[in-house]
């Protein structure tokens, strides 16, 4: 058995859930509940409010799912997806408040937040720019050393996080379009967005049993990971996550958390 295949024995399947705000509703975080292993619960700053969070980690508890912590930029018009070039502490400030907020709605509603990963702008920010991949470790570390950091393969979060003693998790998206360097396509550019399930799925199943996706120009780029992400805002997300773990599973991989 190749090394790939040892590596990709079990995968992850995640996805972006509490993400309504107030009579704003995003997505359908119940129905997709059975089909994942792992949610990144909003923390309310890029989405999400009080209730919702409580709400969709109950929804978690009851279905055995694994909740992580979704930490983005304070972003709401913006749905955290613009990049924000603040001082440094008070980053590392702003992700420890999101990780203890959601902690605390967490244990209210009968589960624990299991690991960390950041959300849009700053999860692509902290694949390159190092002073905030290192806010947002320093920030995993003093609240809780224990808790796995989720990104991008090759990212300087996750190197910073190995530095550090975190438990650094690779993720693929897998309704995403990935560039000839392994990193995501921007959402303004064409290719960004997956919606075929069948396509999806099968991309997948190759990049769990090959380590290797097709890029958005036609060539193959070496992708390791252990979670696969389906966003929970995408068009067709229950099916495609329903669609990708059931290829997965026929595959002959455990489908599991990794927290």
């Amino acid at each position: 058995m190749s090394e790939s295949r040892v590596r990709t024995s079990s995968i992850d399947l995640n996805s972006d859930v509490g993400e309504s705000y107030g009579r704003w509703v995003l997505g359908d975080d119940a129905a997709l509940m059975p089909y994942v292993t792992s949610v990144n619960v909003a923390c309310g700053f890029h989405a999400g409010d009080p209730t919702t969070l409580r709400r969709t980690c109950e929804a978690a508890a009851a279905a055995g799912v694994t909740v992580g912590a979704q930490v983005g930029y304070q972003d709401l018009g913006g749905f955290g997806r613009r990049f924000i070039d603040m001082d440094l502490i008070e980053l590392t400030d702003h992700v420890v408040y999101q990780i203890g907020a959601l902690q605390a709605l967490a244990a209210v509603a009968g589960t624990s937040v299991r690991y960390v990963k950041p959300h849009g702008a700053l999860y692509n920010t902290a694949v390159h720019h190092r002073g905030q991949a290192r806010s947002v470790v320093d920030a995993v570390r003093a609240v809780d050393p224990s808790l796995p950091l989720v990104g991008l393969p090759g990212s300087a979060l996750l190197e910073l996080a190995e530095a550090a003693g975190l438990r650094p998790v690779t993720e693929a998206f897998a309704d995403r379009g990935y560039t000839p360097r392994a990193t995501l396509v921007s959402r303004s550019e064409p290719g960004a967005l997956l919606s075929d399930a069948a396509e999806v799925a099968a991309r997948m199943v190759r990049m769990v049993t090959e380590s290797v996706v097709t890029a958005v120009d036609g060539s193959d780029v070496a992708v390791r990971a252990e979670s696969i992400c389906v966003h929970g805002d995408s068009p067709g997300a229950i099916a495609m996550a329903a669609a990708v773990r059931d290829a997965l599973r026929g595959a002959g991989v455990d489908v599991r958390a990794f927290a």
